[in-house]
């Protein structure tokens, strides 16, 4: 049952009335309306493909609506573009980061709107001193004059953040803006939240992480393959209804495996380690074997060298030292193709710079990695290519048209999918996977969750790395901490707790602090 928020015409400052949007091939909203109400967080929850992005796209100016209207402090409007929006104190939080990735933290901050000395020229001080400023409001110490394009995701998060603060916005959009944040992160938005509150701001927040809409939101607005699915007042209702609206019915999770002693290992790592060129090392000595058939966790805070280690693994840090061996095969010295013939594959964190490329269509990013599979001679057999993709669309439930869609046309945790099912084309015997559920809905995770238990089952080993607990504590059939670039606990399914997880993680970053290599 549909429960309705009360919201006096005076409280809502944006509403959206019946808004369409069609796209070739598709029709991405149908009729939706939407209240804002000011000082308030306005939640938007759905499934992936729903239509929530596209809803904000066209709130903030970057999508056009093909139907219906929206009214800003009772007035009807239009949005020509971003800065249109903007200057009606508009801002957004993408949840795909829309950074320069050539350009400095406080150049990304201020490129719309820069600093200018006597009209003239752009005041580079002031933007350093108040990018400088943003930072310790939201507890970071990253250096403004850093180039974007060297941070790890979870900092160009944070600097996106900056970005959309820094303008005063009336109504602030933040589409997942915890998907790449550690959890101590996490509460520091959240205090910034609860400060724009008080000042009035209207927040709409679009998340994935259930219990965070439950503590922060106001009222929640839920979408369902394009149309509006229910609204109520958050203090009304709990998680189980929300995932209700969502997807009809409570999603069952993975759940592990029997341990299996007598396997044998299907990677094995000794002694890797990264160096950090500034100093002490990304990953510091790690030592750790993963059995066919068995999931493992990796489970650490931000910087703990889960994303290093990874990287390692693939190819993707020739200075690396120590061994890897895959299935009794050394891969140290491998370039990332021979790796990945061999059968090791990598579902990156990031997947918009490392997972797809933009331009191609979903089933060329799907067999871009496996393309020597369907090889027939000197010629790709695209029957079979064919055929191999729309099995792994099927498998992953990945929504679209057609595979000849271009690939972000999809939602984020479709993307996501189909990075996913890159990887499973090249059919690995061990296959990576850093923060799988970042920014997929509690369905599509419950999914990706049950394709690696099935995967462990047919003999693969699957490791993945994961700041979530209650991901890991569901999941993994052994979970292995790491801080400071060392593995600090292994610990068997059935002696995990959340205490032990969250001890070794911290205890172990402070001694690695200590450390002075």
């Amino acid at each position: 049952m549909t429960v309705q928020p009360h919201a006096a015409p005076d409280d809502v400052i944006l509403r959206a009335v019946q808004v369409g949007k069609v796209y070739p091939g598709t029709t991405a909203l149908h009729g939706v309306d939407f209240a804002v109400r000011r000082g308030a967080v306005n939640v938007l929850l759905g499934e992936n493909g729903a239509g929530k992005s596209t809803l904000m796209k066209i709130l903030a100016g970057v999508e056009q609506p093909s139907s219906g209207q929206l009214f800003l402090d009772g007035r009807e409007v239009r949005f020509a573009s971003v800065n249109d929006a903007a200057a009606q104190g508009i801002g957004i939080i993408f949840q795909e980061m829309n950074l320069c990735p050539n350009l400095s933290v406080a150049e990304n901050i201020f490129l719309r709107y820069p600093a200018v000395r006597f009209g003239i020229d752009i005041d580079r001080r002031q933007h350093i001193e108040a990018a400088r400023a943003l930072m310790r409001r939201l507890e970071h110490d990253i250096d403004p004059n850093a180039l974007v394009g060297d941070l790890r995701i979870a900092q160009q998060q944070i600097v996106e953040i900056a970005k959309a603060l820094a303008h005063d916005a009336r109504i602030l959009i933040m589409d997942e803006p915890t998907s790449a944040l550690s959890a101590t992160e996490v509460e520091i938005l959240f205090r910034v939240i609860a400060e724009l509150k008080s000042a009035g701001v209207a927040i709409v927040y679009i998340s994935h992480r259930l219990e965070e809409l439950v503590r922060i939101g106001d009222c929640v607005t839920v979408l369902r393959d394009g149309r509006l699915q229910a609204t109520a007042e958050m203090a009304d209702i709990d998680i189980p209804w929300l995932i209700a609206q969502m997807v009809g019915a409570m999603a069952e999770p993975a759940v592990p495996a029997p341990p299996r002693p007598d396997a044998r290992d299907a990677l094995r790592i000794g002694s890797v380690s990264l160096r950090n060129p500034h100093g002490g090392y990304f990953v510091d000595g790690v030592s750790l074997q993963l059995a066919a058939g068995e999931v493992v966790g990796l489970y650490g805070l931000l910087g703990a060298g889960r994303s290093e280690l990874f990287e390692v693994l693939i190819g993707a840090q020739p200075d690396a030292e120590g061994s890897v061996v895959l299935d009794g095969e050394e891969l140290a010295g491998l370039p990332i193709a021979a790796r990945i013939r061999r059968g090791i594959a990598l579902v990156p964190e990031d997947r918009q710079r490392e997972g797809l490329v933009q331009c191609l269509s979903v089933s060329a990013n799907l067999s871009l990695a496996s393309l020597w599979r369907f090889l027939r001679g000197f010629a790709i057999d695209t029957a079979r290519e064919h055929d191999a993709v729309l099995r792994a669309i099927r498998d992953l439930l990945i929504k679209v048209s057609s595979p000849n869609v271009e690939v972000t046309a999809l939602s984020g945790g479709n993307q996501q999918k189909v990075v996913i099912g890159k990887a499973l084309l090249t059919r690995p015997k061990v296959l990576l996977l850093d923060e799988p559920g970042r920014g997929i809905d509690v369905g599509a995770k419950a999914e990706v969750f049950r394709t690696m238990r099935h995967l462990a089952a047919e003999g693969l080993g699957v490791m993945f790395a994961t700041s979530d607990l209650k991901e890991v504590m569901a999941v993994a059939d052994r979970i292995v901490v790491m801080a400071g670039g060392r593995v600090t606990g292994d610990f068997p399914r059935a002696r995990a707790t959340e205490e032990r997880l969250v001890a070794a993680a911290n205890q172990g970053a402070a001694a690695a602090a200590g450390v002075a290599r």
